[in-house]
């Protein structure tokens, strides 16, 4: 597989894809930064996807999520933004997308209720046997309103979690079963986890502003945007 075009969910060899995803999550104690640093860094992504923007947000007790098809000044206009209700976790995502049309509940991230609670996912990348894992959910009376592989992701970690410790733990072992090129931020009600494929090959980055805000972006030139200090790369296979 290493020395092949693997093929995605979508049966699209990753030379196609011009442009990949932008995903972003940040951390921080002042709920006003989250929602102003979180609109700033997907303006920063945007080269990375113009299909859809979204973002969503963690109060400890609620997520919302506000996403749309289009650019991110036509999905957060100023009046979206003040009807933003944000909290201290946000994760961000700029869509891009080989297909040639697009449905809304495509755009990220996604939000998903399950036994454990609440969690939204946003990621970057595409799946080697995402039909594969797809059916198999599917045989066990799963439900998909999207093509994307973001959503069999979050139903393996809601599988998983129902029998892990930890959302953490859920998503190690989730990662066990995807195969392909991927990087994603995920938000529970109290967390914010970045975790990036074995191999390596979609880009993640930690990255943190003074003493309380931390951040995970798809890439580092957008940092200097937010005005965040390069920590390190998160590492293959790391969550």
């Amino acid at each position: 597989m290493e020395n092949e075009k693997m093929n995605l969910s979508g049966n699209i060899p990753f030379d196609t894809l011009s442009e990949e995803c932008g995903v972003f999550g940040i951390y921080c104690a002042d709920e006003q930064r989250v929602l102003d640093l979180t609109h700033l860094a997907l303006y920063a992504m945007q080269h990375r996807g113009r299909v859809g923007a979204g973002m969503a947000f963690s109060d400890g007790n609620t997520i919302r999520c506000y996403k749309d098809l289009g650019l991110v000044a036509d999905v957060f206009t100023e009046d979206m933004l003040k009807r933003i209700k944000p909290g201290k976790i946000a994760i961000g995502h700029v869509r891009n997308s080989s297909k040639a049309v697009v449905e809304r509940v495509a755009a990220q991230p996604l939000v998903m209720r399950y036994m454990k609670g609440v969690m939204a996912l946003a990621d970057n990348g595409a799946l080697v046997n995402g039909c594969e894992l797809r059916t198999e959910l599917e045989h066990d009376g799963a439900m998909f309103q999207a093509a994307n592989d973001a959503e069999t992701i979050a139903y393996l970690i809601a599988r998983k979690r129902v029998r892990s410790g930890s959302i953490e733990k859920a998503v190690a072992e989730a990662m066990d079963q995807i195969q392909g090129a991927y990087s994603m931020a995920i938000m529970s009600r109290n967390k914010l986890i970045a975790a990036r494929d074995p191999r390596g090959m979609r880009p993640l980055s930690l990255g943190r502003i003074g003493d309380d805000c931390w951040v995970v972006a798809s890439e580092t030139c957008m940092f200097d945007g937010i005005g965040a200090q390069f920590v390190r790369d998160v590492e293959p296979g790391e969550v």
